[in-house]
Order: structure tokens, then C-alpha cells, then sequence
């Protein structure tokens, strides 16, 4: 149950994470900063199969008006990926990745249209950087150093998003819930190294609460989710900010699944996340702004 009592005793129980300060980072090359409240990104999925029907584009042209659309409605960043972690999506190659992502990674910084993109791939990274990404969404265990010495030479951002396997779409076990934050914070303190002593210097931590391959929609997901959600604040004792995507159970919003990111969007304000990622974004901009006024 949620409810002012039990968010009292986790806020108090971990109250140094909830007070302490995190970095104001920045993107010279767009140029934006970010400093202690909450934004959002935007998403594009290029997967023909990916979950969320509405942020599927399957055009350069779709791609922009999207993005450019969730720019009008609120979105600092627009996130694009081009691999789908859906039960029945297969498996995307780096060559594929870079032949979907390229063009419109180009379209939309053309269009002033601040991005990032998501891989787990070293080369697609690269080549999304050359071509004006903002931000590397890294959605998977980088197995070479030498990815974050290339974010770090273009300037650019990283997500370090945790995933239980080596990327978002391997089929591991997660932790048990009691252990899961402890095995988060570990993974993200090691990365944290690696990405700083390569001179990284914008950096967003993701406890990945997307990927959950071991659960399907349902009550055991839904509240996963949610539970997970609330705890979000505690990565800020790493003193980075918190991006988090904003979960779309079918399974307790029916029909109204598109209306389901506004109800986690407040959950995550109260874990003072700072980046929201959303495919709904004019629907939880209202929400940002009524919590943070």
C-alpha cells in the first residue's frame, strides 16, 4: 500500500539519499543543462514491433514530426531506438541498428531536435556521436573501456541503465527484490568508475525498470514496477541524476493504458527522479509541472 506513512519511514530509513545533493550536468553541444528537478525524454521506437504502438515510426519523415512534436509538448531529449525487447521482437545487429538509426538520428538534429540514442553497441554508438547524438542510452553491460572514452571525446551523455544480463534483451533472472537496489548500486559504483576515469562528465543512472523479461505483464510486474518506482530516489547517493522510464501496464489500465505514464510519473516526482522517459509525453508534462510549481 502507498500511502504518507509508508513513504515516511523509506524516505526516513534512507534519508541520505533523499537529501543529498546530485550533479548538474550538461550537453555542450546542443546546448542544454540540467540541474535538480525533473525533465523528460521522449521516445521514438524505429522496431515495428515495439510494445507502445504510438511511438512507432516507421519513416524519417514520421520521425521528425514526432520528434519534433514531443519537443513542442515538453521533451528535452527524444531517445530513439531501433530494437525492441518485446516478448516476440528478434534481435537487432549493430549493421542494422546503425542502417535504421543514422538516418534519422541526422533528420532529427538537423531539425534542432536534441538526441539520444539507444544501443549497447559500441560502433552504433560511435556512428549515432559522429552524427550529432546528444546521448548514449546504454542499455546493456559495455564488455570495452573504450565506449566511454568515445562519449567522453564527443562531449556527449551517457545513460548507464542496469540490466540483469548483458543487454536488455537477454533472458536473465533478476535478483530477489531484497537484494536487487544492493546489486544495483554495486553495478552503477563500478561503471561510474570506468565512465569518469574516462573522462565522462554527464552522466544519468537508470535502475532499468523496463526490463523485466523474467515477468510478464501482471500483478507480479505491476508491482515490481511500482515498488521499484518509489525506491528510485535511494541512487541518488551516487550523487548522478535518476532517469526512469515510465511503465505501461496493460494488465491494470486496460483500455486507458495510455493514460498509465501520468499515474508513474507522480510516483516517480516523489522519488525525485530527473528524467522522465515517456511515450506520452503531453499527457506527463502536466504532471511535472503541477509537482514541480
Amino acid at each position: 500500500m502507498i500511502d504518507p506513512d509508508s513513504l515516511r519511514t523509506l524516505w526516513d530509513l534512507h534519508n541520505d539519499a533523499l537529501t543529498g545533493a546530485i550533479e548538474t550536468v550538461s550537453l555542450p553541444s546542443v546546448p542544454l543543462t540540467f540541474d535538480d528537478r525533473a525533465y523528460q525524454m521522449g521516445v521514438i521506437n524505429l522496431s515495428p514491433v515495439s510494445s507502445y504502438r504510438e511511438s512507432i515510426c516507421l519513416s524519417v519523415p514520421q520521425a521528425v514530426y514526432r520528434g519534433r512534436r514531443m519537443q513542442l509538448e515538453g521533451a528535452t531529449l527524444v531517445d530513439i531506438g531501433a530494437e525492441s525487447t518485446g516478448a516476440v521482437a528478434r534481435k537487432v545487429g549493430a549493421d542494422e541498428q546503425q542502417s535504421m538509426l543514422m538516418p534519422v538520428t541526422e533528420a532529427l538534429v538537423e531539425a534542432g531536435v536534441p538526441v539520444s540514442v539507444e544501443t549497447y553497441h559500441a560502433d552504433v554508438a560511435e556512428a549515432a556521436l559522429y552524427r550529432g547524438a546528444a546521448v548514449i542510452n546504454l542499455t546493456g553491460r559495455p564488455s570495452d573501456v573504450d565506449l566511454y572514452h568515445t562519449i567522453a571525446r564527443h562531449r556527449a551523455g551517457v545513460i548507464i541503465c542496469f540490466t540483469a544480463g548483458k543487454d536488455a534483451r537477454e533472458d536473465v533472472e533478476l535478483p530477489d527484490r531484497d537484494d536487487l537496489v544492493d546489486t544495483q548500486l554495486a553495478y552503477f559504483r563500478d561503471q561510474l568508475d570506468l565512465a569518469q576515469t574516462a573522462g565522462v562528465r554527464t552522466i544519468w543512472i537508470d535502475p532499468g525498470f523496463g526490463f523485466y523479461n523474467r515477468l510478464p505483464d501482471g500483478p507480479a510486474r505491476v508491482a515490481y514496477q511500482i515498488e521499484s518506482m518509489l525506491q528510485a530516489f535511494r541512487f541518488r547517493v551516487l550523487g548522478w541524476p535518476i532517469c526512469v522510464t515510465m511503465p505501461s501496464p496493460v494488465a491494470m489500465f486496460k483500455e486507458e493504458v495510455r493514460s498509465a505514464e501520468t499515474c508513474f510519473a507522480t510516483l516517480a516526482l516523489l522519488s525525485k527522479a530527473n528524467l522522465l522517459r515517456s511515450h506520452e509525453v503531453a499527457r506527463v508534462q502536466p504532471v511535472i509541472e503541477a509537482l514541480s510549481s
